[in-house]
């Protein structure tokens, strides 16, 4: 006789959370981690570390941020750095006598300079410091300069931790002007958003001491004769909900001043400018005196525009 089984199948208990996620697992989010988890509940509250720009106001740092060239280093290296050519290929033209040091064609391979040296290739200087685009929602009461004998805050105060290269700002802001402000080492893009014809287009939120007039509104889009000449505004909009004294204007003008002057000639007192864009780049999520470096896919962007 077969002996029989006495062991009773016992049924899993569910327990009121697993009947409550009906079979799908909770989902917590830890920083950047993420743990999927089953019946189980955290004993307070998580949240996600979302990724903070940086404050012009840091904590001093331990170290160097960036690597820096303090040491002799192979000029092949170098070459490669300033994005030249492949280390392989720097080889192949420091043989053929076309680079120089100090203004002396060096053919030795394994040379090494100096951080101090002056290299050229075919002629022209190079650079090996990476490119940097950083982008500032410049405050109030900060000059666009890189400095200014009076002793006034500049805005080179707010971004002077964001690398260890030195940066430019691209145009300017009023000292009494806000929002977007960018700086770069790239002499070919600061020169190409700033030059006329490229036309870079900003758009700004302006607001006015008191309500302006539709007919105001249509000579901005039609255009305003100045003393330096004609300006037109591509958009001009109301801002809902302000009494008609808030606007939105996109220009493509990179005269000075050249938003005030427009509103000063029809009789309007600007109270408060600020830049929410510029080439496209805006200042969303970023605070006030913060700064953050543009992604790959806003630095393609400029370049391509």
């Amino acid at each position: 006789m077969l002996a029989m089984n006495t062991r009773r199948k016992v049924k899993p208990q569910v327990s009121k959370i697993d009947l409550k996620s009906k079979g799908k697992p909770k989902k917590f989010t830890v920083g950047k981690i993420t743990e999927i988890k089953t019946g189980t509940v955290p004993t307070e509250p998580l949240k996600e570390d979302k990724k903070r720009p940086y404050p012009f106001r840091e904590k001093e740092k331990k170290g160097d941020p960036m690597p820096t060239f303090s040491e002799d280093i192979r000029l092949n290296k170098y070459l490669s750095i300033a994005g030249v050519a492949s280390r392989r290929e720097a080889d192949v033209l420091i043989q053929s006598g076309v680079v120089s040091v100090n203004d002396i064609v060096i053919t030795e391979l394994g040379y090494k300079i100096k951080p101090d040296d002056v290299v050229k290739y075919d002629g022209a200087t190079i650079n090996a410091e990476s490119k940097r685009y950083v982008l500032l929602n410049k405050p109030k009461d900060f000059i666009t300069t890189m400095d200014d004998p009076l002793g006034r805050k500049t805005v080179m105060s707010l971004v002077r931790k964001a690398c260890r290269e030195r940066i430019y700002p691209v145009g300017r802001l009023d000292r009494d002007t806000t929002g977007v402000l960018l700086f770069t080492n790239d002499g070919d893009i600061a020169k190409k958003l700033t030059h006329p014809r490229h036309k870079a287009a900003k758009i700004y939120h302006i607001e006015l001491h008191k309500s302006v007039t539709n007919d105001d509104v249509e000579k901005l889009r039609t255009g305003i004769f100045l003393e330096d000449g004609k300006i037109v505004c591509d958009k001009v909009e109301y801002i809902p909900n302000t009494l008609s004294r808030e606007l939105g204007v996109e220009i493509h003008s990179g005269r000075n001043r050249i938003v005030r002057r427009m509103f000063e000639s029809m009789g309007y007192t600007v109270v408060r400018l600020d830049r929410v864009q510029f080439c496209g780049l805006t200042k969303k999520d970023l605070p006030r005196g913060f700064y953050r470096h543009l992604t790959e896919k806003e630095i393609a962007f400029l370049k391509m525009s």
